[in-house]
């Protein structure tokens, strides 16, 4: 299923082809994936990846996996080699590569996974207004780092809140999930601290991996339990 005779591509070929879709990735994530045996390019003489378009196909199967799915490395690493033995996945979703469903709200234009953005970036990203910005720092939702300037993630707070605040959901309101992300924010602290302590980009895309399956997981607890909840009023 994987195999092809395209000719191969670059690291930052196929980095180029992936953003499109995944703009979080990274060459330092595309070798960590190399280094958890998910991808396995091939190496010119001089030392250099060379990717088939079998391998980029096979870097899409893994990064849908775990953006729409929160599957967890293990389990992808597991697909993966029931693929490679021609084997059916029964009951398992076919995973490609798509773009978020969109919604009414407008699609905020994400910032790369190491860029920071400056106030007016901000909101022209995500079309939010200031007002609706100016309450959700009011009530410590949101804020700017050292120098002025939001970390990546503040373009998806400011994008929720703002469709949010269609329902009537305002600063006040999200309050209670500041609070509770803290919370887990220490939680998960404790967790990854061993994988923290170690050295090298490898450690860190480690550590990182880790703190995107908590967070899978976590974020469907939270929507099982909200449902579980709404269920008598749903029915």
């Amino acid at each position: 299923m994987w195999s092809s005779p395209e000719t191969p591509l670059s690291i930052g070929e196929v980095l180029n082809q992936l953003r499109g879709d995944f703009p979080d990735v990274s060459i330092s994530k595309l070798r960590f994936l190399e280094s958890e045996g998910l991808v396995e390019p091939s190496r010119t003489p001089s030392g250099y990846r060379k990717y088939t378009r079998a391998d980029v196909a096979r870097l899409r199967y893994v990064l849908a996996a775990q953006r729409d799915h929160y599957l967890p490395l293990r389990v992808i690493r597991e697909q993966l080699a029931a693929i490679d033995r021609g084997e059916t996945l029964a009951g398992t979703p076919v995973l490609v590569a798509v773009p978020p469903a969109s919604t009414e709200s407008p699609a905020a234009v994400p910032a790369a996974a190491d860029e920071r953005v400056d106030r007016a970036d901000l909101l022209a990203r995500t079309g939010v207004s200031e007002e609706i910005l100016v309450d959700l720092e009011k009530h410590g939702i949101v804020a700017p780092e050292d120098g002025g300037l939001y970390a990546p993630d503040a373009v998806e707070v400011l994008t929720v809140a703002g469709a949010l605040s269609e329902y009537g959901v305002t600063a006040r309101h999200l309050r209670a999930y500041r609070v509770a992300a803290d919370r887990e924010v220490g939680l998960f602290t404790q967790l990854i601290a061993p994988l923290a302590r170690g050295t090298g980009p490898a450690a860190r895309d480690r550590a990182a991996e880790t703190v995107r399956e908590l967070s899978g997981l976590t974020g469907r607890l939270h929507a099982a339990l909200v449902r579980v909840g709404l269920g008598q009023t749903l029915r």
